[in-house]
């Protein structure tokens, strides 16, 4: 088994901390003058009013947990100080507050706040180390104000991705209305990247108020969503209308995908006339999509993990994820003890990232 420091690790998802008085001073009047009125707002666990609407975690009994241990990344030093302890060489960087971005009801705000993130994550971050990779925030209450963000940051060295919010997101990514931004992602050879949290919300499928518990909540809510959101993308021919289009998820685990692809192509042989686009099966599709690990399953058989990759041919679409620093982030040594064979290792760490992401080992843009 290779050890942690003879692999190149990218790791495909790791958090800035990006604050309303952070990003004020890139942010377009009048919403400048909304964050700088909650700038002072004591933090709470991705949930501030009016910038990351919390929801699921104001619901419930709230018990000391790691769950508050809201362990925050303030400085790019910070950051590549950090990632070097657990052996990161490249990190794709996501938002913090703004997982919760498809939330917000008012469009020109949340397009304020997506344009604000993507010149400050630039500016303060993806600029200033070469380790550190930027995915640019697309607003989908705005797709066209999205698309032009896209464009915008096309040829920018250290972007290397466009995140799509998934939490609270209404219509599902496979609605038409998106269509202006994968066109724009595809043109720019970008990756769309969808990303989950856990929010309470009246929309499919974070209406889970009918769950007790924080537990039964978190344990469904990114799954669910992921889930939901790549059938929307297969079944309305998002996948076919952008052949070129490379998309990958992350932050909802692997075991999921089997399922997904088993019981996407049981349905196509008995309904295919509903989507005469699909020239292949539904899994050929879903296939295609990159799967980042975190948050890995923990089975009692670690070869379970690699058993779960090889049921929907992931060696060459799995890639690493770590999540830091949030509370339940994966170390990569944890990764490194399933018994994957040298080559699968060294594509799941690595390899793999650097096809979806289209950079080198140095983290340049190919």
């Amino acid at each position: 088994m290779a050890s942690l420091q003879d692999l190149l690790i990218v790791d495909a998802d790791v958090h800035v901390h990006e604050s309303p008085g952070g990003l004020a001073p890139y942010c377009d009047p009048p919403w400048d003058v909304a964050l700088r009125n909650v700038a002072g707002v004591p933090e709470r666990y991705l949930d501030i009013p009016g910038f990351s609407p919390g929801g699921d975690g104001t619901l419930t009994a709230r018990f000391p947990s790691s769950h508050e241990a809201t362990r925050m990344v303030h400085t790019p030093e910070q950051m590549v100080a950090e990632l070097a302890e657990i052996h990161v060489d490249l990190a794709v960087l996501f938002p913090d507050h703004l997982l919760k971005l498809a939330v917000l009801p008012q469009a020109d705000y949340a397009a304020a706040l997506a344009r604000a993130y993507n010149a400050w994550l630039v500016d303060r971050w993806t600029s200033r180390h070469p380790q550190l990779l930027g995915a640019i925030v697309a607003c989908p209450q705005d797709p066209a104000d999205a698309a032009h963000e896209i464009e915008r940051y096309a040829d920018e060295p250290s972007i290397v991705a466009v995140y799509l919010p998934c939490a609270g997101l209404d219509p599902l990514w496979g609605h038409r209305s998106y269509d202006p931004i994968f066109d724009a992602a595809q043109n720019a050879r970008l990756p769309v990247m969808l990303h989950a949290v856990t929010v309470t919300s009246p929309v499919f499928p974070f209406n889970n108020h009918g769950f007790d518990t924080e537990f039964a909540r978190h344990a469904t809510s990114h799954s669910f969503s992921i889930m939901a959101n790549i059938i929307s993308m297969v079944s309305t021919g998002v996948v076919v209308r952008f052949p070129d289009l490379r998309i990958g998820v992350t932050e909802a685990g692997i075991s999921w995908m089997p399922f997904v692809c088993n019981r996407l192509d049981k349905e196509y042989l008995e309904r295919r006339r509903e989507v005469p686009f699909l020239k292949e099966r539904p899994s050929h599709y879903v296939k295609r999509v990159y799967v980042a690990t975190q948050p890995i399953e923990e089975p009692a058989r670690l070869r379970d993990i690699v058993t779960l990759m090889e049921l929907y041919d992931g060696e060459d679409t799995t890639i690493y994820a770590s999540d830091w620093p949030h509370h339940d982030f994966d170390h990569p040594m944890k990764l490194n003890q399933v018994p994957f064979s040298e080559a699968q290792r060294r594509k799941v760490f690595g390899e793999n990232a650097l096809e979806l992401f289209r950079i080198d080992s140095s983290g340049r843009r190919r």
